[in-house]
């Protein structure tokens, strides 16, 4: 048996989640703590809960060797203290609309292929990798979700319109803001009021628009960055930002105007207002189409965070459990049958580069941080 692909997609305070595939009808003995799982192939999803937090846990998949991504052990998140404030799941870049994945530019397909398409008696695959996230938030019952941009390919109303129909059934606790993609043809698409503060169980989400219309850049206007001091300042819980741009390496020497990031300058004055409000405890970006955190001390260590996209590899959504002394983050790799066959073909794409840096180091896929 040839087991391809296999690693620990997620962890929790209590939980363990494994991915690998196989052959259509081969079966995987997979092995975490004291319980041992078969699946059938070719996508296995293993998932052990009822673990305690905060204990190194071994993981064995027969057939498939230790490497990076399949660690022999892996230690399950610490629970924050205090009671559960509110629970918040977020998506991006789900770009309803999109009907190629893996072009880049003019860049020829045999130079950074492969270009992927949904076969013709498949539906788009954004429609299939986001009916599978939908499901999966629904079934988590958040307090709130926010979806942060890019909710289309090439901004149209049809494609806005197809967004709202499928995320409109998470009802009121939806709220979205747009991304670049989405202000390609109007500048006023998914412009939807922000930024904006939603208030739950004593947490602030504080959504910005980072959008320069027409352009793949970001920005933070003062009026934004005077809006976020004053939205902290106003607050006594824990105030969790959100936007589709990330922040640009507050550290680097150069400072280039064209960074496809949030500019220097805008960047540099968010992480002033991180800094001076102690109760903002992170910021929450995609854009990139990857899973990665970084800290700065300029702006007290808070993680400023990049969740990867839903319509492609890994095909993935966060959820946050916001407690009174800090908060989990639990990226998910969406699972059903049909966003597995889909994200597995996406992730040998852009020459066999797409896979190490989209999914990221599981830290920073899976952290509690506490104040």
């Amino acid at each position: 048996m040839s087991v391809r692909c296999a690693e620990v997609t997620s962890v929790g305070t209590d939980e363990i989640v494994v991915h690998a595939v196989t052959g259509a009808d081969e079966e995987l003995v997979t092995r975490i703590a004291d319980r041992e799982v078969r699946t059938s192939g070719p996508h296995h999803v293993v998932r052990v809960d009822g673990l305690r937090p905060g204990v190194e846990v071994a993981i064995e998949i027969e057939g498939a060797p230790p490497d990076l991504h399949l660690p022999s052990t892996v230690r399950t998140l610490e629970q924050p203290p205090g009671r559960l404030l509110a629970t918040v799941a977020t998506a991006n870049d789900v770009h309803f609309g999109e009907v190629e994945c893996g072009r880049i530019g003019g860049i020829p397909e045999e130079q950074m292929g492969p270009v992927l398409r949904a076969g013709p008696d498949e539906p788009p695959y954004p429609e299939t990798m986001n009916r599978a996230v939908i499901d999966e938030i629904a079934a988590l019952g958040p307090d709130a979700v926010v979806v942060k941009g890019d909710l289309t390919n090439l901004g149209t109303e049809a494609e806005y319109e197809a967004f709202l129909g499928a995320y409109g059934r998470l009802g009121p606790a939806l709220h979205h803001v747009r991304g670049n993609h989405d202000a390609m043809i109007d500048p006023t698409l998914a412009r939807n009021d922000a930024p904006f503060a939603v208030d739950v169980g004593g947490v602030t989400l504080a959504v910005l628009d980072t959008t320069v219309p027409g352009t793949d850049r970001g920005r933070l206007d003062a009026d934004q960055i005077d809006w976020l001091a004053q939205v902290a300042r106003d607050r006594s819980g824990p105030v969790l930002v959100f936007g589709h741009h990330h922040l640009w390496k507050l550290d680097a020497t150069r400072r280039p105007e064209t960074y496809f990031g949030i500019r220097p300058d805008d960047s540099e004055a968010l992480a002033r207002v991180v800094a001076a409000q102690e109760n903002i405890v992170g910021y929450f970006a995609g854009h990139t189409h990857r899973n990665r955190v970084r800290r700065f001390a300029s702006a007290r260590h808070v993680p400023f965070v990049e969740v990867g996209c839903t319509k492609d590899y890994p095909g993935v959504w966060a959820e946050y459990r916001i407690h009174e002394g800090g908060y989990v983050q639990v990226v998910h790799r969406a699972s059903t049958p049909a966003a597995l066959d889909w994200s597995e073909r996406t992730r040998h794409m852009f020459a066999g580069l797409y896979r190490d840096y989209a999914l990221g180091p599981l830290s920073h896929r899976c952290f509690t941080e506490t104040w």
